[in-house]
């Protein structure tokens, strides 16, 4: 579905010099398939997200999105970021419905009862009308994931969504975000810093060099599904969790 053609970012600083972000980096997604991004903070993963998402421009190379070449955002990819970026002043229900008036997406009133599908989905039914700080963090991060949903794209990308949450929360949405993937079909490119969420959720797990980063390994995960905690007990999972570690602990590899 998404086809990323030896993609390179640099930036230039205030002061004229420049700092490369990303070597050329190629990968491919597939329809339906759920990829996490690992690497080193500042490794470029966020950037090569953004770009993905069609948010920042490559410096070369291109991304490609059914075969066009994506030249900026586009209602197949929607994102959620670090935080749940809800409109204070609006109530549940209208944060969602903030792509349909942002978009002009008609008929409204499908929309809108897709809206009211999805918070039953990521389990806010009963609090359409609630304020997001009358939300906890783990309800505003579903509320922002169902929004992103609203539009009926075919590819969220999702950068380190869970990152702030306590473990429990951080866990209870692991499995919430398994169980809507599966019900949604939609692709998922995922960053995140936590190895054994990566394990558990992808398909395939791509592991980043630092700075300018470059794909060190992509592992296939052949773990099988639905999947649950229980996994995290299975040698076959602490098998692939170590060789993440071990790639990353690598810096002389890395760096080289």
């Amino acid at each position: 579905m998404i086809e990323i053609r030896e993609v390179e970012k640099t930036y230039r600083r205030l002061d004229g010099g420049q700092v490369r972000a990303l070597e050329p980096v190629s990968l491919t997604i597939r329809e339906r398939e759920f990829v996490s991004l690992v690497g080193p903070s500042g490794c470029g993963k966020t950037t090569l997200l953004m770009m993905i998402a069609g948010l920042i421009p490559p410096s070369s190379g291109e991304i490609r999105l059914r075969g066009r070449r994506l030249d900026g955002p586009s209602r197949e990819i929607a994102v959620v970021f670090q935080s749940p970026v809800l409109l204070p002043w609006r109530r549940v229900l209208a944060n969602l419905t903030l792509p349909i008036d942002v978009l002009g997406l008609q008929p409204r009133s499908h929309y809108v009862a897709r809206a009211r599908e999805l918070l039953r989905l990521v389990g806010l039914e009963g609090f359409e009308q609630a304020y997001p700080r009358e939300l906890s963090g783990g309800m505003q991060q579903r509320a922002a994931i169902a929004r992103a949903l609203v539009a009926e794209s075919s590819c969220l990308v999702m950068d380190e969504p869970f990152g702030a949450l306590d473990a429990m929360t951080r866990e209870e949405m692991n499995a919430e975000l398994l169980r809507i993937w599966e019900v949604s079909g939609r692709a998922i490119v995922f960053v995140t810093h936590n190895i054994p969420e990566a394990v558990l959720l992808s398909d395939r797990v791509v592991v980043m060099s630092h700075r300018p980063g470059r794909i060190l390994e992509v592992l296939d995960i052949d773990l099988p599904r639905p999947r649950d905690f229980s996994l995290l007990g299975d040698r076959r999972f602490g098998a692939l969790a170590n060789a993440i570690r071990s790639l990353l602990s690598t810096r002389s590899t890395v760096i080289s």
